[in-house]
């Protein structure tokens, strides 16, 4: 039996998504997008979680891209397909109700840039490597890159990492904002540990709550965004986890979500 190319362990109500292909550097194919998004699609369906964590299996790589050999010998329809299929598995991962964070160590180009793209936010190691270099090979960024990149870093800078395929190490996706927060390679999953703790130890429908604030309001005018900010945060108060936050605030202990 084929060993499975995406792992799911679970602790404190985080998940924990490992894409498991180390010997070709967990480089995306059809077989892994298929099983990723079986993956999800369970997870979207559980009213337990606080938070997803998702991140490559080794030390050498997060995800290093679309599987080449793959895609090389597709046709423009068969292309089309495959990114379809890409497209709607980060779209899955980016529609869950929790906030998603990949965790990358190594190489994170092409579509594995793209991947981290879908999640809330990231942290990485300090030999982690980013880029999208498809026009090295031709083509352009097809699992979303083209759209995601620019808002997520501004247009110019995206237009400089995609026209020129050039990568960036760590420290310099942390400054154009790539990613949140950069760690040595040996502290990446003591890191993980921590925010599991944290996101595991703060009021789940809070959490859930703000991810749907900050996604939704994006796309609205501001006096609509505002709006819908204060309708969560009134529905706050009709259940009991803001009764137990703000009670153990006042009598002075941890809360128990």
């Amino acid at each position: 039996m084929s060993e499975a190319l995406v792992t799911l362990t679970e602790g404190a109500g985080v998940a924990r998504l490992t894409l498991n292909r180390p010997k070709a550097l967990n480089a995306l194919n059809s077989e892994l997008l298929g099983e990723l998004e079986r993956a999800l699609d369970e997870l979207a369906a559980r009213d337990d979680l606080r938070a997803v964590l998702i991140t490559g299996a080794g030390e050498k790589s997060f995800v290093a891209g679309a599987d080449i050999a793959e895609m090389r010998d597709k046709t423009p329809e068969e292309a089309r397909r495959f990114a379809a299929q890409a497209l709607a598995t980060f779209k899955r991962l980016e529609n869950l109700p929790v906030p998603v964070v990949a965790l990358v160590n190594g190489f994170c180009l092409g579509g594995g840039c793209e991947l981290a793209l879908a999640c809330d936010w990231a942290v990485a190691s300090d030999n982690a490597l980013f880029g999208q270099p498809e026009v090295l090979l031709g083509v352009i960024p097809g699992f979303g890159g083209t759209q995601r990149l620019p808002r997520r870093i501004g247009p110019a800078m995206a237009l400089d990492l995609i026209t020129t395929g050039r990568k960036i190490d760590a420290r310099e996706a942390l400054r154009v904002g790539l990613v949140n927060r950069v760690v040595p390679q040996a502290e990446l999953e003591t890191l993980a540990e921590e925010l599991t703790r944290q996101l595991g130890a703060n009021g789940p429908q809070a959490i859930r709550a703000a991810k749907q604030a900050i996604h939704a309001g994006q796309d609205q005018p501001l006096d609509s965004a505002l709006a819908l900010e204060t309708s969560l945060f009134a529905l706050g108060f009709a259940g009991t986890e803001q009764r137990e936050g703000m009670g153990a605030f006042l009598e002075k202990r941890a809360p128990n979500f």
